[in-house]
This record gives C-alpha cells, sequence and structure tokens, in this order.
C-alpha cells in the first residue's frame, strides 16, 4: 500500500490527530515493559513483510524511532507473498534467518496456529490479553490457539468495495454516479451486463476489469465458508459458493471483459497508469496501492462504488514474533504499538488500509479521499466491514484460492475450458496441500 499523496483534506487532517494522539500515548508509556533482551543497549529491529503494510510510508517507523531513541526499524519486503511464505517457511525449518517480526497473510493464520505454534512466541507473555477488547473478535480469535496462545496481533483487514476509473465510463458512455452505479451492479450479472456495455464503446486498449482472478477473489470474500467448512473438512470442490464464483469468473473471461493481468505483476503494475482497466475489485488496503502505481496523475480519475452482491471481505494481516527472534520483548512492543487504535487511524487516512481495532474504526467512519473523488471511504468500507461474514478459516486456504486462480489465468489468457481449468485446480490443490 504505497505513499499517499501530501494533501489529503479532511481526511489528512484526521491522519494527524490521531498521530499525535499516538504520540502522546506512547511518550506515556514509557517504551518496553519489564527487562530487555538487549540489556537496555541500542537495538535494531527487523521486520519482515508482503507486498507494503504502510507503515514506513504513513510515517509510523519514524515517529516510533523518535519515541524511542534507542530503537532501530529495518524493514524488507516481497512483493509477491506466495514468495514470502515459501522463504518464510524454508526459515522456520532452519531456525534461521528470522526477523524479529514476520507478517502473516490471513489466508496463513491457521496454518500458523493450528501446525506452527511452536514456531512463534505466545504473546500472551507479554501482556497480549489485555489488548483483545480492543479488536474485532473474529480477527483476535483468528490469531489464537484452541488452548488460548496468541500468536499474531491484527493489523487490518479487507472489507469489499469496487473502484472505478470514471474518465474512462464517461469515455464509454456510462454513468459515473457511485450510488447509481452501485445500483446498476447490485448483483454480479449487472456488473457483467456494465462490463458489455463498456466493452463496446471502450477507449483503445481498455479492459472492463484487470482480471477474471481478482473477479473470483472478491466474490468468493463474500462468503462465509469457502473451502473449508468448521469443522476443517476441506470443501472447495463440492462448495455452491465457489462454483458460482468460478463460473462467473470464467463468463467474464468468455465475454472478454478482462484485461488479462495477473495481479502483482510488472503489467499489472504499468497498467494503472495506462488505463488498461476501468473497474478493479478493491479491498480497502488497494487504495493505497492504486495511489502508488496510478501517481498525481490518477488524483480524481477513480471513484468507489458498494460492491456487487453484498459485502466482503478480501485479505488483512498479522504481526508476528518467531521464536527465534532476537528481540523478542522490543518486537511485541514494537507491533502492540502499530496495532493500536491510534496507528491503525492514521495507516487508513494515510494509505487505506481499514483497522481491526475497534477503536480505530470509529475514530474513521467521516473520512473521505480527496484522490478517490472524494470517495467517503470510512463510510462505504466501515458498512462493508460490519455487513461482511465471519469467514471460516482453514489451514491451507491460500494454496487452494492460488491454484484456482491460477487456472482461472488459464482460462483468460490461453483460452483453456473452464472444465480443463476446473481439473487442473483439483490436481494442483492436491499436489499443494498432499
Amino acid at each position: 500500500m504505497p505513499t499517499a499523496r501530501a494533501a489529503r483534506g479532511a481526511a489528512l487532517r484526521l491522519g494527524a490527530v490521531a498521530l499525535a494522539g499516538a504520540l502522546l500515548a506512547a511518550c506515556g508509556s514509557g517504551g518496553s515493559d519489564g527487562a530487555s533482551d538487549s540489556a537496555g543497549g541500542k537495538v535494531t529491529i527487523t521486520v519482515d513483510l508482503f507486498g507494503s503494510f504502510g507503515y514506513k510510508e504513513a510515517g509510523l517507523y519514524a515517529a516510533y524511532e523518535k519515541l524511542h531513541p534507542n530503537i532501530t526499524i529495518k524493514q524488507t519486503d516481497t512483493e509477491d507473498e506466495q514468495d514470502y511464505w515459501k522463504s518464510l517457511q524454508t526459515r522456520l525449518a532452519g531456525g534461521g534467518g528470522l526477523a524479529d517480526v514476520q507478517g502473516i497473510e490471513v489466508g496463513r493464520i491457521a496454518s500458523v496456529t493450528q501446525q506452527q505454534a511452536e514456531k512463534f512466541e505466545d504473546l500472551t507473555k507479554y501482556g497480549a490479553n489485555d489488548l483483545k477488547g480492543g479488536f474485532a473478535e473474529a480477527k483476535w480469535s483468528a490469531g489464537t490457539t484452541k488452548d488460548g496462545k496468541v500468536l499474531g496481533l491484527g493489523t487490518d483487514v479487507g472489507p469489499e468495495a469496487m473502484c472505478y476509473r470514471t474518465d474512462l465510463f464517461e469515455q464509454a458512455g456510462l454513468p459515473t454516479d457511485r450510488t447509481e452505479l452501485a445500483r446498476k451492479w447490485s448483483t454480479w450479472e449487472g456488473y457483467l451486463e456494465l462490463g458489455r456495455q463498456y466493452k463496446a464503446k471502450a477507449p483503445a486498449k481498455s479492459a472492463w476489469l484487470d482480471s477474471v482472478g481478482s473477479l473470483y477473489t472478491v466474490m468468493i470474500g463474500q462468503e462465509k465458508e469457502r473451502y473449508y467448512d468448521a469443522s476443517g473438512k476441506l470443501i472447495y470442490a463440492e462448495n455452491p459458493a465457489v462454483k458460482t464464483a468460478w463460473e462467473t469468473s470464467a463468463q467474464a473471461a468468455k465475454d472478454g471483459l478482462s484485461a488479462k493481468l495477473d495481479q502483482w505483476s510488472p503489467q499489472w503494475n504499468q497498467a494503472f497508469s495506462a488505463g488498461s482497466f476501468a473497474t478493479l475489485p478493491c479491498p480497502a488496503w488497494m487504495l493505497g496501492y492504486i495511489k502508488g502505481q496510478a501517481g498525481d496523475a490518477g488524483k480524481g480519475k477513480w471513484d468507489i462504488a458498494k460492491l456487487p452482491g453484498g459485502a466482503g471481505n478480501w485479505g488483512g494481516s498479522y504481526l508476528s514474533v518467531p521464536r527465534a527472534a532476537k528481540h523478542k520483548k522490543e518486537a511485541y512492543e514494537l507491533i502492540k504499538w502499530l496495532t493500536a487504535p491510534e496507528q491503525q487511524a492514521t495507516l487508513f487516512t494515510k494509505q487505506g488500509n481499514f483497522p481491526s481495532s475497534t477503536g480505530a474504526i470509529a475514530q474513521v467512519a467521516s473520512a473521505t479521499d480527496p484522490y478517490f473523488s472524494g470517495a467517503p471511504i470510512g463510510q462505504i468500507f466501515g458498512d462493508a466491514a460490519k455487513q461482511a461474514p465471519v469467514q471460516v478459516l482453514g489451514v491451507h486456504d491460500k494454496n487452494v484460492a492460488d491454484q484456482i486462480t491460477n487456472a482461472l489465468s488459464e482460462v483468460e489468457r490461453k483460452g483453456t475450458s473452464p472444465e480443463k481449468a476446473w481439473s487442473n485446480a483439483r490436481k494442483g490443490v492436491e499436489n499443494a496441500i498432499g
């Protein structure tokens, strides 16, 4: 979620107030509780993430270092979460090369709590249980083992909306008002029908959406049960919700509505400034990413409307401390501060990452974003967060999702039949999870 623009109107003022409050609160806290595992000397806390969580861009690292002069924060990140997770698994198995703080994507958190608990610090040892009441219940419980170990503190959640290019809509003769669009695409069939209308009059080299994989992902984010049921049984192959999302996405590919761009690829990044797609399924954290890729030239060209088919959630993460971390206590104090309400509110107003902290959600309710044509982002994403189902998370959620979206890429880019691609997806799942 890259850098936000400097002038942010009311939203930025809210962020500034939140950050000021955070500084005062942190100054009063006096830093770490109890003994430090660094003997009181200078400490470099290493943070390893995927994508961009926005902490550096929002000025939070700099603020924390100012409050704690003995602390330096060094972040590394991998853009593709799949690559990040593979590398993390290798390092966890070997016990070396781990950072003090590791990011965990929500689709992996069940793997951590159910299969890798012995490799991460139980944060209750540092007082994490005192924080429980400040987080959404679903977010907190997903990072907690059955016997009560807290293995991660929640960062953001991913309430979903639809981002769209008003200038491209105008060129294709489509309405641009977010309320009117929400009415026209209240269903996914309505969304596809508008896409067909767009295709008929679209500007050259511009598609309706970036990829059918992103369409599938945002649709399946509207479901409570996706790949596993509450008992832990793998159900994706017979789940009608998965079938519906698959068939809708395959239809979009058949209708030629996709720009056929793999998300997070260099080509996808370049497409933001080129106007290669008019709509983008858009969890809250995508706002900062759009700004970073589209740049100043995109300001005022984007808007946000309610998602077709109802509310859902896509993504969200946790910050965890590995058992092999060098500075466990300092790492915990940092992630406690980064996930506190004041910092989560600042991150939303500057980067778009929607809070999992209940206190922060209240703070950002009236936020707007001038980059997105003044869209009431606090209301849009706040309503979506309230209405989204509490999802059942399985051990291999991310593996299953990746295999399905890979197969959909075959449909749109290679012309593979949906039936053959689905068979390939099932084989991929079997190979990935055994």
